[in-house]
């Protein structure tokens, strides 16, 4: 968590305090649930390794085998939702077992925002949702992420 520590730099303790707190809900009951296999990939279907460390912390395992991939999501810098429902559908494969399992999540990309401790914690809650839907409910499904069914 290394780089949660560079961007906790700066804030106040009550800030910090707050980030701490939400982060040690999400990893404490992270530590009583299996690790979810989860391929990361840009819209072309390519690896990508850009939003690793979040996912890790959120209960994820990054996953390079596409096949065996529990979870897949969809990211791209500077695609929003709206992008991704366009141009993802072409990337999937049938084959995958996320895909034939309807664990296809798209994440948007929040370009009006710089990184921050603030996001960073907000994308780990919402990856915890994603990977553990039932144990986490943050409420950002719909605007900053959605489970697209094929």
């Amino acid at each position: 968590m290394s780089f949660l520590n560079d961007l906790f730099i700066g804030l106040d303790a009550a800030a910090k305090e707050n980030f701490q707190e939400r982060l040690d809900i999400v990893t404490h009951k992270i530590k009583f649930m299996d690790k979810m296999p989860a391929a990361l990939l840009d819209v072309n279907s390519n690896p990508t390794y850009y939003l690793s460390e979040e996912l890790s912390i959120a209960g994820g395992m990054l996953e390079t085998d596409i096949f065996n991939a529990v979870f897949i999501v969809y990211y791209q810098p500077g695609k929003n939702l709206t992008d991704l429902m366009r141009e993802v559908p072409a990337a999937l494969n049938p084959e995958w077992q996320a895909v034939k399992n309807n664990r296809v999540i798209l994440l948007s990309d929040d370009t009006d925002q710089k990184r921050s401790a603030e996001n960073a914690v907000s994308l780990i809650e919402d990856m915890a949702e994603m990977l553990h839907p039932g144990s986490f409910i943050f409420g950002h499904e719909g605007d900053k992420w959605i489970r697209f069914g094929v």
